[in-house]
C-alpha cells in the first residue's frame, strides 16, 4: 500500500520522461512593448518628442535585458534554498521520495518535471485550505518560489557559482527525521506474499521499552523497515504488569466475504475481540506511522510526554501484502528532555459512529456525508495539531469548534484529502480552547467511478480496518499543564475517543 503513496512522484517521473512542459511565460518586455507603441501612435507632440520617448523605451528595454542577463537564476543561489526548506525532507536518502535532491547533479535531470510539478502544485504535497489556519509545517511554495523554479528551468537550469551555495542542511543520520536519544526495537513480523484475499488482520504486540526511569520524551518517530507493506503502525504506552507476554500477537478474525471486506454484521471499529488486558492502563494511541506522517515533535510547543519507568510499548500493526514475502522490523526513536517541560502534550483520536446502521456508504455515491465525530473539552486546553484519517474513498474533512458563547470557528479544512499523503497540520500558534467548547469533525466520501483509487464503486462500504473499507477517525493534540489528568480532558459525544 505504501507504494501508492508514491503516486505523485511517479507522475513526476513520467512527466520528465515525456519531456512535456507547459509553454514558458512571456518575457516581461514582450508584454510592455505593445502598450508603449500604442501610446506612441497617439502622441501629438511631434517627431522630436516621439523619438525621445522611443529612445527611452528601447534604452530601458536594453537595460532590463542587461540586468536579466547579469543576474541569471541559478541552482546554487536561488533554487537550492527552496529545496532545502520545502523538499529535501522527503527528497533525500532513506525517505519516501524516489529521488534525492541534495545536489545539483541529482536535481538537474529532473528540472523539467520539477517545473511541471510545482506549477500544477502537485509538489510539495499540502492540502489545507489557506482560508483556515496557519501551520508551522506548511510545505506549499510561495508564488515567488514557483516563479524562480520555472525561470531556472526555462533559462537552462544552470548550476551557478559554487560560492553562492548555502551550507548543506544537517539532516539526522541514517534516514531519521529526528536525531533520537533513545531507540526501541519493535516486534519482528513476517508479512506473507499472498494471504487469503490479501487480508492480514491488525495485530497488537507488546515489547519492553527498556526505559528504567521516569522520562519525558519530546518527540517520537516510528520507522518500519518495510514501508512498502506497512499500512500503519500505532503505539500505546502501557504500565508494566507481571502477567505481560512479550512479542505475542493478538488479533481478531473478522468474518469476511470473498473480496476480503468484513460482512455487515462484523463491520465496525477496530479492537473487537482483543483481550482488554492488552491495552488496559494505557491512555490510548500515543503516535502513529502512516504514509506521509512519521514523526510527532512536541518540542515546537515546549511540551513533552511522560513515560514512566518500566513502561511497556504496545504496537498496533497493519500490513498490506504486495506479492513479495518480507519481514518488518520497526524502530521507534525518541528525543529526551534534560529537564521536565512545563507543558504536557496529549494526543486524541475520535471517530464517527461506526456501526453499519450509521456508517454505510452507498454504491456509486460521489459525495456521501459521514455522521460527524464530536467531543466536548472538559478543561481549558491549547490545540496544537490535527491529523485527518480516512481511507481511499475519503474526499474531504473539516474541523470546527463551537465555543461556550455560541460562536463557531473552522480551524482546518482539507478539501482534497489524499490517502497516499496523510499529512498532519501543526498550528503556528496554539489555539486557546475554553472548557465547554465542542469539536465537530465532518467528512465526505467518493464511492463513485470518478474516484480513481476506488477499488469497487458498486459495493456498499462499511467502517473497517482494511484499506478497501473505510474509516472516519480525526486525530488532534493539545497541550496542558503537566499535572493534568489526560483521562479528564475530553468527553466524546459520538463514536468513540481515546487520548494519550
Amino acid at each position: 500500500m505504501f507504494e501508492s503513496c508514491r503516486a505523485h512522484h511517479l507522475n513526476f517521473l513520467q512527466i520528465h520522461r515525456l519531456g512535456t512542459v507547459p509553454k514558458p511565460p512571456e518575457a516581461p518586455h514582450a508584454r510592455i512593448v505593445p502598450c508603449v507603441m500604442i501610446s506612441l501612435r497617439t502622441e501629438k507632440r511631434g517627431i522630436t518628442m516621439r523619438a525621445w520617448i522611443i529612445g527611452i523605451v528601447f534604452g530601458s528595454m536594453a537595460l532590463a535585458a542587461n540586468t536579466t542577463s547579469s543576474t541569471p537564476v541559478t541552482y546554487n543561489k536561488d533554487v537550492l534554498p527552496i529545496l532545502q526548506k520545502n523538499c529535501q525532507g522527503c527528497h533525500r536518502p532513506g525517505q519516501v521520495a524516489p529521488m534525492s535532491f541534495l545536489t545539483y547533479a541529482e536535481v538537474r535531470p529532473w528540472a523539467k518535471a520539477m517545473k511541471v510539478a510545482v506549477l500544477s502544485k502537485k509538489m510539495p504535497p499540502w492540502f489545507a485550505d489557506p482560508q483556515y489556519g496557519h501551520f508551522i509545517n506548511d510545505r506549499s511554495l510561495k508564488p515567488s518560489d514557483i516563479e524562480i523554479i520555472a525561470k531556472w528551468v526555462d533559462s537552462g537550469a544552470a548550476e551557478g557559482d559554487p560560492k553562492d551555495r548555502p551550507a548543506p542542511v544537517a539532516w539526522p543520520a541514517d534516514g531519521w527525521e529526528i536525531q533520537p536519544d533513545l531507540i526501541v526495537r519493535g516486534p519482528e513480523t513476517a508479512v506473507p506474499a499472498h494471504p487469503k484475499n490479501n487480508v492480514i488482520e491488525w495485530s497488537y504486540i507488546t515489547v519492553p521499552s527498556g526505559i528504567t526511569e521516569d522520562t519525558w520524551i519530546t518527540s517520537m518517530q516510528i520507522r518500519p523497515s518495510e514501508p512498502s507493506v506497512t499500512h500503519h503502525i500505532c503505539v500505546f504506552f502501557k504500565p508494566h504488569t507481571p502477567d505481560v507476554i512479550y512479542n505475542v500477537p493478538y488479533w481478531y478474525d473478522r468474518k469476511r466475504d470473498e473480496s476480503g471486506a468484513a460482512v455487515e454484521a462484523d463491520a465496525g471499529i477496530n479492537g473487537r475481540g482483543i483481550p482488554d488486558s492488552v491495552t488496559d492502563g494505557t491512555n490510548g494511541i500515543e503516535g502513529c506511522y502512516v504514509p506521509g506522517q512519521f514523526t510527532q515533535d512536541y518540542r515546537i510547543f515546549n511540551a513533552g510526554k511522560l513515560v514512566k519507568a518500566g513502561t511497556d510499548i504496545v504496537f498496533q500493526i497493519h500490513y498490506t501484502p504486495n506479492g513479495k514475502e518480507t519481514t518488518d522490523r520497526p524502530l521507534i526513536g525518541f528525543t529526551v528532555a534534560k529537564e521536565a517541560p512545563q507543558r504536557r502534550y496529549v494526543s486524541f483520536g475520535i471517530s464517527a459512529p461506526s456501526d453499519p446502521k450509521h456508517f454505510a456508504i452507498p454504491p456509486n455515491d460521489g459525495n456521501w456525508s459521514s455522521p460527524p465525530a464530536q467531543a466536548i473539552f472538559q478543561q481549558d486546553v491549547e490545540l496544537v495539531y490535527m491529523f485527518p484519517h480516512m481511507h481511499v474513498r475519503g474526499k474531504d474533512m473539516t474541523y470546527k469548534l463551537e465555543f461556550p458563547d455560541g460562536t463557531t470557528k473552522t480551524i482546518l479544512s482539507v478539501p482534497h484529502y489524499d490517502f497516499n499523503w496523510q499529512l498532519a497540520y501543526n498550528l503556528d500558534q496554539p489555539l486557546q480552547i475554553p472548557k465547554g467548547t465542542k469539536l465537530t469533525v465532518t467528512a465526505h466520501y467518493d464511492n463513485s467511478a470518478n474516484n480513481k483509487f476506488n477499488p469497487d464503486p458498486n459495493k456498499t462500504v462499511y467502517y473497517g480496518d482494511m484499506t478497501w473499507e473505510e474509516m472516519m477517525f480525526p486525530f488532534f493534540s493539545i497541550v496542558v499543564d503537566k499535572g493534568v489528568d489526560a483521562r479528564k480532558i475530553l468527553k466524546p459525544l459520538s463514536g468513540r475517543a481515546n487520548g494519550a
